[in-house]
């Protein structure tokens, strides 16, 4: 099966965004502390960083499913307040 195009996903928020800039995303609008509350695993609240978040996110596809899941609701939070 050919990969989608981004004319097969017009509606994709996640389309074409890599897992870093996702994060980096999560970590400027909530900052690790409420990250770490929101989806409770040892790397965002135990000497949170980007780097040690990515490894353990590339391994645990159901906690990159609940980072995926938190960025979506940033998104539709940011969609309400105007910003």
């Amino acid at each position: 099966m050919a990969a989608m195009s981004n004319a097969e996903q017009p509606n994709n928020p996640l389309h074409g965004l890599t897992l870093e800039n996702l994060l980096n995303e999560l970590v400027a609008y909530f900052g690790w502390e409420e990250l770490g509350e929101r989806i409770p695993i040892r790397c965002f609240c135990l000497d949170p960083s980007i780097s040690s978040s990515l490894r353990f996110l590339r391994k645990t596809p159901w906690a990159r499913e609940k980072v995926e899941g938190l960025y979506l609701f940033m998104l539709r939070e940011k969609r309400r307040s105007g910003g």
